[in-house]
């Protein structure tokens, strides 16, 4: 392996993953890349760090020979709750941007990474024990670009036989990084609010149940289906996975097992609600597990104990090591 391309960076997701993959590879073999400079300051001076917009076409393919890059995990995108305040944004970067992306791909012969997500279900979609192969009718344009996203990368690999692989995530919970304006955030916020203030107002009803994964278990997921024997691999693109499945009313009984003075209560946003009702109460991720081994560590009490054991810890750092 000669380079590996992180997009976004300086995102949730980008900057656990090249921390993750840095430490791997080794440093000096991870590019991270984002349109801003990263404040965490492990990501910032671990390794090469480079600004870069991925509208920006020829600015990809100078970075890519720069570094001599043969892998890339693609991870600028606009998120869900964002992108209904900001559709035209959301498309721009998130199919122009992966075009960019997947023609520097094409033409530098690099693998590819593409982080899809349940947001690519709509109502339409069986919603309890979703197939891996289902229909695909999203009412976001978060979960429109997310279905273009797949799309395209199936395409690039039967077209030009590019290396393409990609998961579609469930809603994501980590420590490391402040929400990022996705509709599961809530998954994250409570747990600041149950340590700082022990109580939280949930945007989502109490029993709107939806998959979660803790961020561990989904950096090492995206290694792991980069790393597997092609061969074994049918479906390639999109692999359905997940690791727990609760509600916001699970989560707090969970949190009230370490804090138990701990109170949530609840004022729905109605947007954001709209938005978790189009996705599916459950899905099924055997393809993956069969496919390529995808098997999850955290259940629901065992990342509620981390997290909270994680914030606390970094709740008591100074104000500028804070960042991770």
């Amino acid at each position: 392996m000669k380079k590996i391309l992180v997009t976004g960076a300086v995102g949730q997701i980008g900057s656990e993953l090249t921390v993750a993959l840095r430490k791997k590879y080794g440093d000096d073999k991870v590019i991270a890349t984002d349109i801003r400079m990263p404040s965490d300051i492990e990501l910032r001076n671990s390794g090469p760090f480079e600004i870069l917009d991925c509208l920006d076409s020829h600015h990809i393919t100078r970075v890519m020979q720069i570094h001599k890059v043969d892998r890339i995990y693609h991870m600028a995108a606009i998120l869900s709750a964002v992108g209904e305040s900001k559709p035209n944004q959301a498309w721009q970067l998130n199919v122009n941007g992966l075009y960019n992306i997947l023609e520097a791909a094409r033409q530098y012969q690099c693998s590819l990474f593409f982080p899809s997500s349940i947001g690519a279900f709509g109502p339409a979609t069986p919603k309890v024990n979703t197939p891996q192969d289902t229909i695909q009718r999203p009412e976001t344009m978060y979960g429109v670009t997310k279905v273009a996203g797949e799309l395209l990368c199936d395409y690039y690999h039967k077209r030009f036989n590019l290396d393409s692989r990609g998961l579609r995530l469930p809603g994501l919970i980590s420590y490391a990084t402040e929400p990022g304006g996705g509709t599961t955030d809530y998954a994250v916020e409570i747990f600041y609010e149950a340590i700082k203030h022990k109580q939280y107002t949930c945007y989502l009803r109490d029993d709107c149940s939806l998959d979660m994964m803790y961020m561990p278990d989904a950096i090492r997921a995206m290694i792991e289906l980069m790393e597997a024997e092609s061969s074994k691999l049918i479906h390639r693109n999109a692999f359905n996975i997940t690791a727990m499945n609760f509600t916001p009313s699970t989560l707090s009984e969970s949190i009230k097992k370490v804090i138990p003075e701990f109170e949530i209560s609840f004022n729905i946003d109605p947007a954001r609600q709209k938005i978790a009702d189009s996705w599916p109460d459950s899905i099924d991720d055997s393809s993956a597990r069969n496919e390529w081994g995808w098997k999850p560590k955290y259940d629901l009490d065992a990342m509620t104990n981390d997290m909270i054991a994680k914030l606390k810890g970094k709740m008591s750092l100074p104000e500028q090591q804070k960042s991770r």
